[in-house]
């Protein structure tokens, strides 16, 4: 296989993951990794970019949201949901660093897109968190 063709791969599923549509990318990354396919410092950074765009581009979908729906937490019929604008109206940002669990931290990306959350350090929390999780796959799979 091509090395960019892997690369480009490991980066679309990471992308996909990290939107409202399900994905695997820990998976690709750890396959990858074990194989040696590449260096997993370099792995690890294409997952960790195509993660953070895919959160990122959830984080603008609650941000065009707010333009139709402005904020009203009361509105919000699904107790998940409502929790997760709770917490990070409570806790902001820093909440983002988990924004890699599966499920939830695409709810807490979308709120904080929702919730006008600063876009920069949206990035920051979210690229750290990520990259930590995926740091954490590639050893495992080393």
């Amino acid at each position: 296989m091509d090395a960019s063709a892997g690369l480009w791969g490991l980066f679309a599923s990471a992308f996909v993951s990290a939107t409202l549509a399900p994905g695997g990318s820990e998976a690709v990354l750890a396959y990858l990794v074990h194989t040696g396919y590449a260096q997993p410092t370099e792995l690890v950074a294409v997952a960790s970019v195509g993660n953070t765009l895919g959160a990122m581009t959830t984080w603008g979908m609650g941000w065009l949201w707010a333009r139709r729906r402005p904020l009203e937490v009361e509105a919000i019929e699904n107790p998940r949901q409502r929790r997760a604008v709770a917490s990070l109206k409570r806790w902001g940002n820093g909440l983002l660093l988990i924004s890699w669990i599966p499920v939830l931290g695409d709810g807490f990306c979308f709120a904080a897109g929702w919730l006008r959350l600063s876009l920069v350090l949206s990035v920051v929390y979210i690229a750290i968190g990520k990259a930590l999780r995926y740091a954490v796959v590639a050893w495992l799979a080393g």
